[in-house]
């Protein structure tokens, strides 16, 4: 994939604790609208693994959707792309439960020389993260609101 103009969108968190499954939500409504594209990868990363670090080292373009603390209202959204997400991702190591952090994922493609060229982090400001298998319904908005921002994204980078 490297070389190509084929984005990259990873979904990370834990569906079993309702807005921090976020991001996984948000990869199965976009498996949905993306069907039919070929220049759009879709992974569902879980709670994130190392296993994933070779993904993200073999794309050019990465959004990654995740739910995010930064202190926005419960179902908003915040894009930050570039050195922005490199900033925050930096600056915002969050309690969770994912094995490894995406920190960790890109620090180890920008050892390797691999760091995607564009990239981007669309965050999502959690409501709950209790027991439960799906989102409060602010963040379930804000999903929709989130697979728009990665879809336009797509379409600013692939112009």
């Amino acid at each position: 994939m490297t070389g190509s103009r084929k984005t990259l969108i990873l979904g990370i968190g834990n569906v079993l604790l309702r807005d921090e499954g976020a991001g996984v939500f948000a990869i199965r409504l976009l498996a949905d609208l993306t069907a039919q594209r070929d220049d759009i990868e879709l992974m569902d990363g879980g709670t994130l693994s190392f296993s994933l670090a070779g993904a993200i080292e073999d794309t050019d373009n990465l959004i990654v959707i995740d739910a995010a603390q930064y202190d926005g209202e419960p179902g908003t959204t915040k894009v930050f792309v570039g050195e922005q997400m490199d900033a925050f991702i930096g600056s915002n190591r969050k309690c969770s439960v994912h094995e490894v952090s995406l920190i960790d994922l890109m620090a180890i493609a920008l050892l390797a020389g691999q760091l995607p060229r564009q990239r981007a982090l669309i965050g999502i400001q959690p409501q709950t993260i209790e027991w439960g298998d799906t989102p409060s319904p602010s963040v379930s908005a804000a999903i929709n609101l989130a697979c728009d921002q990665a879809m336009q994204l797509v379409e600013e980078w692939h112009a």
